[in-house]
């Protein structure tokens, strides 16, 4: 079954303990902690010494989505630093990375997230390829809606997933549109996403629909549903796991 969650930032935007709150009662196994301005950051970091102690018996994956905009690149990594020692995964953008030489510190607990079209760069696997060169020993947040708002037939999703198949660390999930709002999944988004459903449920799965909170359970149930494709055709006699056009399964 997958480790299925939400991005706090998704649920109640700078409010992290608010969002906690909401997700306490619900089916969620992992929470990502959302920091997207700088400004956030300081009491994020000043409440995980605490409150992580309390996560880790709640939910069997944390990690942690970076700031998106900041003045000093060497300060921000250094604060990351002290998150990527509480062995969180840490969530960056590719195109906020400029000295590759600072995230390297930060090691395995660098995730880096293919972008939407909005980016100038982190779109594809050749674009994300850069960056990979430059940080040996990053992994992957793949983010299936901005691939899907890359290339609607999937192709490029794919591509990313079977070039970095030994990277990846965890899945976004969502819907995006063209000024990059993350929504909750469309009929359309969830079948663009199922053939998929193999590859993404092998690792921590993060919704980042920007829902009410009336709505959260019924994402995680939807995403639960994606997820489980395949496990459904099989019951039904539709398909063998495994046959899918598309799919992305490990060569034997």
């Amino acid at each position: 079954m997958a480790v299925i969650g939400f991005s706090t930032g998704a649920i109640a935007l700078d409010d992290f303990a608010t969002a906690l709150q909401l997700l306490a009662p619900t089916r969620a196994k992992a929470v990502e902690l959302s920091a997207l301005r700088a400004a956030e950051l300081p009491a994020l970091l000043a409440a995980l010494p605490v409150r992580l102690v309390e996560l880790r018996h709640r939910y069997e994956y944390i990690s942690f989505h970076a700031p998106t905009n900041f003045n000093q690149e060497n300060d921000l990594v250094d604060q990351l630093k002290i998150i990527a020692d509480m062995g969180l995964n840490i969530v960056v953008h590719p195109d906020t990375i400029h000295d590759t030489s600072a995230w390297r510190s930060l090691g395995a607990r660098l995730c880096i997230e293919n972008m939407d079209s909005r980016k100038p760069t982190g779109r594809t696997a050749d674009e994300l390829q850069h960056y990979f060169d430059q940080l040996p020993e990053a992994r992957l947040c793949f983010d299936v809606a901005h691939a899907r708002q890359v290339d609607s037939s999937m192709t490029e999703a794919v591509r990313i997933l079977q070039r970095f198949d030994d990277r990846l660390a965890q899945v976004h999930i969502s819907e995006v549109n063209s000024k990059g709002r993350h929504f909750a999944m469309s009929f359309a988004a969830k079948r663009a996403y199922e053939p998929l459903a193999a590859r993404l449920s092998r690792v921590p799965v993060i919704i980042e629909s920007m829902v009410e909170r009336e709505e959260i359970v019924h994402e995680i149930s939807e995403t639960e549903k994606v997820l489980n494709f395949e496990r459904r055709l099989t019951v039904h006699g539709s398909i063998t796991a495994g046959r899918m056009v598309g799919s992305v399964h490990r060569p034997e």
